[in-house]
């Protein structure tokens, strides 16, 4: 496979910039924050927590905690992964060979084009960006094939936040049921929409054949435990993937399932917090993009903290974002990061990142570079 570009890139960057303007996630909190959302009894849960192995499936009580945020979907089809992207790729080893053919949308987060690319035939089906980033089912549909056995897609999607119109996704599962075709749904952005009734379901809760992947580093911005999810209503697909998993992490890390419990204990607060420091930074966004018309066409996402947004300056955006992060320290991401083998992705676009604090000083910083550049 080849070298996962975004990671490359932060490898260099996530932590030398000074103001983090790309970042995927949630504000974070730290652990004596996180601690102090828990009941007493779960406090000492944690105080007494044996370190050994655990579960494979993962903690009984997380898997009962991840089930209630779902409809449909019991404890019992459920596996938590040690984080999102060990999840895609065991979901896609179980589930594709090479004589499959799979579908994914793009722009896209790109393990969801490699990995499937590593074993089978893919197509890209690209987002309409002129219309609003939306999902063409036609072009769906034109994309299948016979072998077609599953399609990707990621909603809210990163890198532009787009979430397609609920008969667009209804049309999408009856699409996926009528030809027995997998759906996996990256749903990683969920429930930091930025309208409530732009909200989707959960593909795991509507689809027999539906995967649902979740997480805890993006809405509820708590990466650094690690913790994520496949949900389906299918035990023999889990079931496969939990033996793939006995190759890679084996068991999840003790101390990070129990924080994860006790922060979907919380989940009401977390994600109001959350929900509102992304409300006020793109009330920012708006406000600073405004002041430069002549140079960027910003449109806030339909969710997620994440939007792309698009570059007119004759330098290009490849050269303007490395001069700003060098010069300025704020970092934002370049439309190449998104290349795609499946198809053209556009190349004047960078992806910003709204959903942590201290997006004024950020910027501040951005707009004294460009006040003094125009200069």
């Amino acid at each position: 496979m080849r070298n996962f570009a975004l990671e490359v890139f932060f490898s260099t960057w996530e932590f030398a910039a000074k103001h983090h303007l790309t970042a995927s996630d949630a504000q974070s909190m730290t652990l004596s924050e996180l601690l102090a959302l828990a009941s007493k009894a779960d406090r000492a849960r944690y105080d007494a927590l044996h370190l050994g192995y655990t579960k494979t499936f993962g903690l009984p009580t997380l898997l009962a905690e991840i089930a209630r945020t779902y409809d449909a979907i019991t404890d019992q089809q459920l596996l938590c992964f040690a984080g999102a992207e060990e999840g895609i790729y065991v979901a896609m080893r179980v589930l594709l060979t090479p004589d499959d053919h799979a579908v994914v949308i793009t722009p896209n987060y790109q393990a969801a084009e490699t990995i499937p690319l590593s074993i089978c035939a893919v197509t890209g089906v690209p987002l309409d960006e002129a219309n609003h980033w939306t999902l063409d089912i036609d072009a769906v549909k034109a994309a299948l094939r016979p072998n077609t056995k599953l399609i990707s897609i990621n909603f809210p999607n990163n890198p532009t936040g787009a979430i397609p119109a609920r008969a667009t996704f209804d049309a999408l599962v009856e699409l996926c049921r009528s030809r027995g075709i997998w759906l996996f749904s990256d749903e990683v952005y969920r429930l930091i929409e930025r309208e409530l009734e732009l909200r989707l379901p959960q593909v795991a809760d509507v689809y027999e054949r539906g995967v649902s992947l979740g997480v805890m580093s993006k809405a509820y911005g708590l990466p650094g435990l690690r913790i994520g999810w496949l949900a389906c209503q299918d035990r023999e697909f889990l079931s496969a993937c939990e033996r793939y998993k006995h190759y890679l992490s084996i068991c999840n890390s003790a101390p990070s399932e129990l924080l994860a419990e006790v922060a979907l204990k919380a989940r009401d607060t977390i994600l109001t917090r959350n929900r509102g420091i992304v409300q006020h930074n793109t009330g920012l966004l708006n406000a600073f993009f405004a002041d430069f018309p002549d140079l960027f066409d910003w449109h806030p996402s339909d969710g997620g903290c994440v939007a792309f947004t698009r570059y007119r300056g004759a330098d290009g955006v490849e050269a303007f974002t490395q001069r700003l992060v060098e010069e300025s320290g704020v970092l934002l991401l370049p439309s190449s990061i998104y290349h795609s083998e499946l198809g053209p992705v556009p190349h004047d676009h960078f992806r910003i990142g709204f959903g942590r604090l201290g997006m004024e000083e950020g910027l501040a910083a951005f707009r004294e570079w460009l006040m003094r550049n125009r200069a």
